[in-house]
């Protein structure tokens, strides 16, 4: 199959990464104006990434208790990412099972040499075999699009701002710094300020990314209206889930087909995903261009 770039987003996407550079530009000059060496926190920054990216697979598996299973196990299961993978011209990844209530799916791995695809034992038994093909569709658009090294790069300045928090927080609770006590309030006020601008970047940057992949397993599957069937089972008993199970993978939301909220408004007002309605709007839209209709 031919795949199909949707250039609104791309552009959407890098616009998010110039601004991000931009914020990260101006970080660094108010450090520089205050007489502050940046070298060190810069480079504690490229540690955290370099782990984030060359580990994020083992780290998620970990995270999650999600375990990697072979062929034998589930038979059906690889043979449905092979022929997804045979579609998208993409390898073979490593396919993983998640115990959990919350029906669910993921993908990770810093390349698709790398890769790994996940479901939770529940999203097998809720979805039929064509609705099953698109999460893991759109899981697999993840792969192809490289969103974990997008993501990686993206959140390099919230680390850096976030390492310069702690830093101020240590220093104010130890009393230290009080000879350049000025200048670290003005870089604990800059930092917090920036820090927000980063993460609200980084979940717009992650909202587009699953619109880029609701569109890929679309193209994948030529078939969006089993996404938006998979979509819908999946939300629907999502609220059937109980707050305490949700809560217990909430720390990985961004990683899911759809977030597993436990009613914390905060959670909700910065999700990492796109609203259902414009998903499925999008998918709706795809499926009358690729029918002629």
């Amino acid at each position: 199959m031919e795949w199909k770039h949707d250039w609104g987003l791309t552009a959407r996407v890098w616009l998010t990464m110039f601004l991000l550079f931009i914020v990260y530009l101006v970080l660094m000059s108010i450090l520089w104006m205050l007489g502050f060496s940046v070298g060190l926190i810069v480079l504690l920054a490229v540690v955290v990434a370099f782990v984030q990216y060359f580990f994020s697979d083992k780290l998620v598996l970990w995270s999650t208790h999600a375990r990697i299973i072979s062929e034998d196990e589930y038979p059906d299961l690889h043979q449905i990412v092979r022929k997804l993978c045979n579609e998208a011209d993409l390898p073979m990844p490593r396919i993983a099972i998640m115990p959990s209530p919350v029906p669910n799916a993921f993908a990770t791995g810093r390349s698709p040499k790398h890769a790994v695809v996940a479901c939770t034992d529940s999203i097998l038994k809720l979805l039929n075999r064509d609705e099953l093909e698109a999460v893991l569709g759109h899981e697999l658009s993840h792969v192809k699009n490289r969103d974990i090294l997008t993501m990686t790069l993206a959140s390099f300045v919230a680390m850096i701002a976030a390492i310069l928090m702690q830093s101020f927080l240590f220093s104010a609770l130890l009393g230290g710094g009080r000879r350049n006590g000025g200048a670290l309030i003005l870089i604990g006020i800059a930092s917090v300020f920036i820090w927000v601008i980063a993460n609200l970047l980084m979940l717009a940057l992650s909202r587009y990314r699953e619109f880029a992949a609701d569109r890929g397993s679309a193209l994948i599957t030529r078939n969006p209206q089993a996404l938006i069937s998979a979509l819908n089972k999946i939300s629907g008993r999502m609220d059937m889930v109980p707050p305490q199970a949700k809560a217990k993978v909430e720390g990985a939301n961004a990683f899911y087909i759809i977030p597993a909220l436990s009613g914390n408004k905060i959670m909700e007002l910065f999700s990492t995903h796109p609203p259902l309605e414009k998903r499925i709007a999008q998918l709706d839209k795809i499926d009358a261009e690729l029918h002629g209709y």
